[in-house]
């Protein structure tokens, strides 16, 4: 078991498990099916906004390696969500 769960209760990590799924399929389905492309933006900066806050709980538990991973997801659902919402969009 993963050392941040001991923060949290059983219901809240299943929501987040579910935002984070829920997430990865509003990068991948929108693009990938053509229906309602708009959504992946949307996807990509409530992944970046989960991410910051991983961090935020990885930070205060001393979790540096934690952090990093976290920073890089962060970073590349930022990038997608600012490609995805600036003029070069599908």
């Amino acid at each position: 078991m993963l050392p941040w769960v001991e923060d949290f209760t059983p219901a809240q990590i299943r929501l987040i498990g579910m935002v984070e799924l829920l997430g990865a399929l509003g990068l991948l389905l929108p693009a990938a099916t053509g229906i309602a492309p708009a959504l992946t933006p949307l996807a990509a900066t409530g992944l970046a906004t989960t991410m910051l806050a991983a961090a935020l709980t990885h930070l205060r538990r001393k979790e540096p390696a934690a952090v990093a991973v976290n920073a890089a997801l962060l970073t590349l659902a930022a990038l997608i969500a600012w490609g995805r919402f600036g003029p070069y969009t599908f």
